[in-house]
Order: structure tokens, then sequence, then C-alpha cells
């Protein structure tokens, strides 16, 4: 099973978007996937069209109480199930202050019951706190989706640290295995720009001591898509809403790459 924690402090750069699409493009590969929502806004869930209701199991029950994390997941397509979140998830950061061991509660949780897939996949709050570790310490491979604008390249580092950190105090076999970049506009330059830069940054690490010394930017750029915009309103992945769509034909590349990457086509 490839675990893969897809994460990014700054929200609106295509986080859930890649993690609900990304999942549904390798379900529909033929690869079973699990997809665990643990931003507390639970747009991966509603994305979906899963509503998580009070009295639902949710990852909220799983981290505070003695819900197993199967009771939560949620069928979505052949291949594909979603542990689904809710707002309840942001009072756990607060519940869970005192308790000890509380960034590898979800860890632990899957030692428990390892989920019977090929992929799991973890979609990240848009911050670097309790949650965010958790997911850290759960997975070997980290995501980052990037907008290509100076902005992105600023956060990066912060992200970078916070992998760091993890790699050497919680999860050794923790690794930056992906960037991808998202709402891209090839007819800019910035874009082009920044691309470049990020390639440039991951290339002269190779051979480091670091956590992303085997990190590769992903080749597929996602492009600016109208339909990925609007397929959460409709509760759909972009290949149920849009499946002739750019953002449908560039997931799917996402996936194809994924895959090939390990030699598991």
């Amino acid at each position: 099973m490839r675990s893969i924690a897809i994460m990014n402090q700054k929200g609106g750069v295509g986080k859930t978007t890649t993690a609900v699409n990304l999942s549904a493009a390798l379900a529909a590969t033929g690869k079973k996937v699990g997809l665990i929502d643990l931003d507390p806004q639970a747009h991966a869930s509603l994305h979906l069209g899963l509503d998580v209701l009070p009295d639902d199991p949710s990852i909220y029950n799983v981290l505070t109480g003695k819900t197993k994390l199967s009771e939560t997941c949620k069928p979505i397509a052949e291949k594909l199930w979603v542990a689904g979140s809710s707002l309840d998830l942001a009072a756990a950061e607060i519940e869970l202050v005192g308790v000890i061991g509380r960034e590898i509660i979800l860890r632990d949780k899957l030692r428990d019951e390892p989920p019977e897939v090929d992929y799991l996949l973890i979609d990240c709050p848009p911050s670097l706190g309790l949650l965010t570790l958790n997911a850290l310490a759960a997975v070997t491979e980290v995501f980052i989706p990037l907008q290509p604008h100076f902005l992105a390249l600023h956060g990066l580092s912060k992200l970078l640290e916070t992998i760091d950190l993890v790699a050497a105090r919680l999860n050794s076999q923790l690794q930056l295995s992906g960037i991808i970049l998202c709402m891209y506009d090839a007819n800019t330059r910035l874009a082009m720009e920044v691309g470049q830069d990020v390639e440039d940054f991951f290339q002269n690490a190779k051979g480091q001591a670091k956590p992303w010394a085997n990190a590769r930017m992903f080749q597929t750029r996602i492009r600016r898509n109208i339909r990925l915009a609007e397929a959460p309103s409709f509760g759909q992945s972009i290949f149920q809403y849009a499946p002739d769509s750019n953002g449908a034909e560039d997931y799917r590349k996402l996936a194809e790459e994924v895959i090939e990457e390990r030699g598991e086509g």
C-alpha cells in the first residue's frame, strides 16, 4: 500500500481538488483507493457527495474516540471509498491537547486496522497543526500541490521544514515524493519561471540527506479549468461531471505518472 498525504498550508492551491480527482483517477485504473478527509472544512467529502450527518461516525470520532477507521468509510465509486469529515474535527486539536502521543493517533489506528487498498490518500487541512502532523506521521509519502506564483515558493520552505521535522522525530520513512503544479497557465511567463525554479531546487537537492532528496516535479500540469471548479457543487469528481474536459484529461495523466513512477503499471 502506498500512503500519500496531500498537503499545503496555503488554501486555494488545488489541494482538495487534487486529493479527490487523483483518488478517482487511480480508482478508474482498477486500483483500490481510500481517501481520508482530514480537513474540518470537509471539502473532499462534499466534493464526492458525502455529507456527514451529526450522528454519523467520522474521522473526528476516529481521532478522539474508539471508532475504527472502517466504520467511517463510505463507498463512493467502484474501487474508491472515503472516510468523511465534518466541522466537529475543528475541535479535535483542542480536545487532544493533553493526550499523550496525540501526533500519532491516526498512525496507530491504521496499524491496528490496515486498510485493504493499493493507495491511501489523505487530504490535509490548510495548516501545519496537529491534524497535518497526524497525517505526516501516518504516511510514507507527501505530494505538494503548488500554484505557480511567487508566494507559492515563499511557503514551500515552511512545508519542507515541517516535513523535515516530522521525518526526524515521528516518521523516519517520510519522503516528499512529488510536486504537482496546479492552476497552470502555459501562456504566462511567470508560470514557466516558477515551474523551472521549483524543478531546479529539487534537482539540486538530489543526494542530500533530506526527505525531499528523491522528490520529482510531475510533468503533468493541472491546467486552469472551470469544470474543475464547478464539479464540487454537484458532489462529483471531474470524471463524473465532465469526463471530456481538460481537468479530467490532466488528472488521468497525473494518475498514470503516479503509477508509472514505481513501475506499478
